[in-house]
């Protein structure tokens, strides 16, 4: 009995470690990342229009 009660307890606390600690971290990992890859196109386009307008 104690073994299945353990089982279930390992299984919620996975659960939660997974939907509470793991899937944000990434989610937030992947909101920064993208927020860096917009800054560095808009970078990128402001350049090349700079650049061609000054020839």
């Amino acid at each position: 009995m104690a073994r299945i009660v353990l089982s279930v307890l390992g299984v919620v606390l996975a659960l939660y470690v997974v939907f509470g600690l793991v899937i944000p971290a990434v989610l937030g990992i992947f909101k920064i990342l993208l927020i860096i890859a917009v800054v560095g196109v808009v970078a990128f386009a402001a350049i090349t229009v700079i650049g061609k307008m000054s020839k």
